[in-house]
């Protein structure tokens, strides 16, 4: 029993299992956990200057802190979805009374399309598009539908939505308060080369703000600026779609076109070529100009494709999370890749030379 390779081993079995079992035990609020750590990430710079315009005061900063973010963050936000959630119930009360037929609607533009097109797609056989419209229709039904179903279900569950809120801004105040301490705490746990650990850290950090940075920016603009040109159009529901094209610009290249790019096709099939070109250039030219310049000015610290990659994978792992999930682990992998390599060169050189072999009698 006095072995001391024994005595590790328990030990090392010991601290594994409590770490699952503890990383079980707060599964449940993982969303509220992560977002506390990317708001505090996000939030720091401000904390550090306010702690120093109030002389060293780590409470009373964190609390201003706290308080800015609710204004900048989460009331807007509760504001937009609301705006958001109207206009989605609106849109699929108007589809089922008939109001608007979105049946008639694409069928308009497939009657308008030229004949050499009607002939290229008499080749495939898809000259008969009602199948298409019928899935098209009832996927567009089914999204405000999935909206409206969400936004009742979080108002029936508005209590768990204010407890994991109130968690977030719970563990936001304490990290940001304490997060110098828990920084070296987490250092001195790792077992890992010091400076190795410190550097994962910093790349994380410096991912995660740039990744929400450089995401939220091209969001909030590709929303405001396709919102706004929806509205000049007299497209109903311009909020909605702009919050779309704003959630969808979590993809890099292709998210928003996938709502005005349908649009700007119907415009130059209906007769409306003048708004259907202005659509494009808007859409082609401006919006996808800002996410062009601003996202890799923004982000900037992983190649183009793999956050493209890491981006939609991290997604459809995580969720909504994996927009900023994916491109973190994503430039862990990258840095712990680069320290490998490194330590393997540093390794090699430091390596004694091998003897000579002797030449053969």
């Amino acid at each position: 029993m006095n072995n001391p390779i024994l005595q590790r081993a328990v030990f090392l079995l010991l601290l594994t299992g409590v770490t699952l079992a503890f990383f079980w035990v707060i599964a449940p609020f993982f969303g509220a956990v992560f977002w506390a750590v990317v708001l505090a990430l996000m939030f720091m710079p401000l904390f550090r200057r306010l702690r120093t315009a109030l002389r060293g005061r780590d409470t009373l900063a964190a609390v201003a802190t706290l308080l800015i973010c609710l204004l900048i963050v989460v009331v807007p936000l509760a504001f937009i979805v609301g705006a958001m959630v109207d206009e989605a119930a609106s849109f699929t009360q108007r589809v089922r009374s008939g109001e608007l037929d979105l049946r008639a609607l694409f069928q308009q533009v497939v009657d308008a399309l030229p004949a050499w097109l009607h002939g290229l797609l008499g080749r495939f056989g898809l000259v008969n598009m009602q199948d298409v419209l019928d899935k098209v229709s009832a996927a567009l039904v089914q999204g405000g539908q999935a909206i409206t179903a969400r936004a009742l279900a979080i108002g029936q569950n508005t209590l768990l939505l204010v407890m994991n809120l109130g968690i977030t801004l719970y563990l936001l105040f304490f990290f940001l308060r304490d997060g110098r301490e828990l920084g070296l705490m987490i250092r001195r746990a790792v077992p890992m080369q010091a400076e190795h650990t410190s550097y994962l850290l910093h790349k994380f950090a410096t991912v995660v703000r740039a990744t929400v940075r450089g995401t939220v920016v091209v969001a909030l603009v590709q929303g405001l600026l396709g919102g706004l040109a929806f509205a000049v159009l007299g497209i109903h529901g311009a909020v909605l779609w702009g919050v779309s094209m704003a959630v969808l610009s979590l993809v890099p290249a292709v998210g928003a076109a996938l709502v005005w790019a349908p649009v700007a096709i119907y415009l130059l099939a209906t007769g409306s070529p003048g708004a259907g070109i202005g659509l494009i250039a808007w859409g082609a030219g401006v919006m996808g100009m800002m996410d062009n310049i601003l996202r890799p000015l923004l982000v900037g610290k992983l190649p183009d494709f793999l956050v493209l990659l890491s981006t939609i994978g991290g997604i459809s792992v995580f969720g909504i999370n994996g927009f900023v999930m994916g491109p973190a682990i994503a430039a862990l992998f990258v840095a712990a890749w680069a320290l490998f390599s490194v330590a393997e060169s540093d390794a090699a050189e430091t390596a004694p030379p091998r003897p000579e072999t002797p030449p053969e009698a």
